[in-house]
């Protein structure tokens, strides 16, 4: 039970510390190619890919035509569209294979990443860094080191840690987004899905 609490604790932690590095200028960029795109693509691989999806599910509520990579009714990108990248690692094959195809169309890359010098970090036109252990940092084997630099990994495994606070991260983001577009509650709720 002790672990499980001090594992919460390190997630909530990492959650909490997420409003000190915000940037506000990257965030409004973030915003303004949303709001100018013709259509929204969202992907992710694993976890990264349900935070997308949950992400991509709000863009929808808000009216925005979201479209989720790799389901089978993504169309193709093209230019004035725009694709948001999650990678906690800013390496994952797939992810950067898709940002530099999106970028190749003409497409504005939105990234959220840990490693904004990472391949995808560059490759965008606005990087939002998302602070997180990410599963290159659990590849170092070295105990003492981890320790010392303070990343108790059996806290946070894997991308643990940048999942969940790009999750709490990109929800707060709709919540400005809201704002921006004069949506409200109602508006939301009129686009939520009533097959269920």
């Amino acid at each position: 039970m002790e672990l499980m609490k001090s594992s919460i604790n390190a997630i909530i932690n990492n959650i909490e510390t997420a409003e000190t590095y915000l940037d506000e200028k990257s965030i409004e960029n973030f915003m303004k190619v949303i709001n100018d795109a013709d259509n929204v693509f969202v992907i992710g691989a694993g976890r990264s890919g349900l935070v997308g999806k949950a992400f991509a599910m709000r863009l929808m509520h808000l009216g925005v035509s979201t479209f989720v990579v790799g389901e089978t009714i993504s169309p193709a990108i093209n230019e004035g569209d725009c694709i948001i990248a999650i990678s906690g690692s800013g390496e994952t094959n797939t992810i950067v294979s898709a940002a530099k195809t999106s970028k190749n169309r003409g497409a504005k890359v939105l990234a959220l990443t840990s490693y904004t010098e990472s391949t995808l970090g560059q490759l965008a036109d606005v990087t939002l860094y998302v602070q997180g252990r990410t599963k290159t940092e659990a590849d170092d084997k070295n105990y003492l080191k981890r320790q010392i630099h303070g990343n108790y990994t059996s806290l946070t495994p894997l991308g643990t840690a940048f999942e969940l606070t790009s999750l709490v991260f990109l929800d707060g983001l709709i919540c400005s987004l809201m704002n921006k577009m004069g949506k409200t509650e109602d508006d939301l709720k009129r686009r939520h899905t009533v097959l269920e």
